[in-house]
This record gives structure tokens, sequence and C-alpha cells, in this order.
């Protein structure tokens, strides 16, 4: 399902599997490259996201690109103010099962994310990363 597919901009070959959901915002932009692979009941705010060419994204993963202030503290959450920060999965990049981005992070080339991870920080191109809250694990160059 896409919603603001006006928004979008999707190349060739993309895959998107069953019940999958891209959620564009009327003011923001969604750019999925080439060859990109999206698995079933994968979430994408796709407010301001960018996937790269030949990115991988796993079945069920989820990215988040944005979060409330939670400012002033008497409204409850969900009334504060929306701040949309981008997130980038560069080039060949891996998202496993699972997985969940939050808002502003950026996914190096060639890296490899976790079934289950929860990647809160920028992860470094060839990096593998897993955990909760994700960590690196080591550089795919290192063998």
């Amino acid at each position: 399902m896409l919603k603001h597919p006006e928004t979008m901009d999707l190349g060739d070959c993309v895959f998107i599997g069953a019940q999958a959901m891209i959620q564009g915002r009327f003011a923001g932009t969604c750019k999925i490259g080439n060859h990109v692979w999206i698995g079933p009941q994968a979430y994408f705010d796709g407010r301001d996201l960018i996937l790269e060419d030949y990115v991988g994204w796993g079945p069920a993963a989820k990215v988040l690109g944005s979060e409330h202030t939670g400012v002033p503290l008497s409204e409850p959450m969900i009334r504060t103010d929306l701040v949309v920060k981008p997130v980038r999965v560069g080039f060949a990049a891996d998202i496993g099962m699972n997985a969940s981005i939050l808002p502003g992070v950026t996914i190096g080339a060639h890296a490899i994310v976790g079934a289950g991870a929860v990647v809160t920080r920028d992860v470094p191109d060839y990096a593998i990363v897993a955990g909760v809250p994700a960590r690196v694990i080591r550089d795919r160059r290192d063998g």
C-alpha cells in the first residue's frame, strides 16, 4: 500500500512484498533506487527517505522518519510537534527481518543490519550491526 505516491520515486526492478506499507507525506520525498527488494509486511515512514540501488529490505523491517518533540510536557505525546528526520540506506545494504531503523539514521553502503536490530545511530559502510540497540559486530572487509 502506498500513501502519497505522488511524493515517491521508485526505480526499475523494485519488488514490494505483500502487505508492505510505504507512507509518504504531502511535502515529503521518498526515493527507492533500482533493483531494491522489499519484503512482505515491511513498513516505511517515507517522509524523507532514500534507499539506494540494490538494497535488500527484510520481511517486517521498519523505518521511522519522524518523532514527536514531547514538548510541552502537559500535552499528550501525539499532540506535540512532529519532527521529520532524513533516513538514508546506502548502495547494496541489507536490512534484516524485523529490524527497526529510527529517525535521522544513515546506513552505509554494503552494510548489514541483523534481524531484529534497533538502529539508533549511523552505521558505517561495510559494517555488520546487530542487537538492541544495534552495535557494530565487525567490518565485512575483515573477512
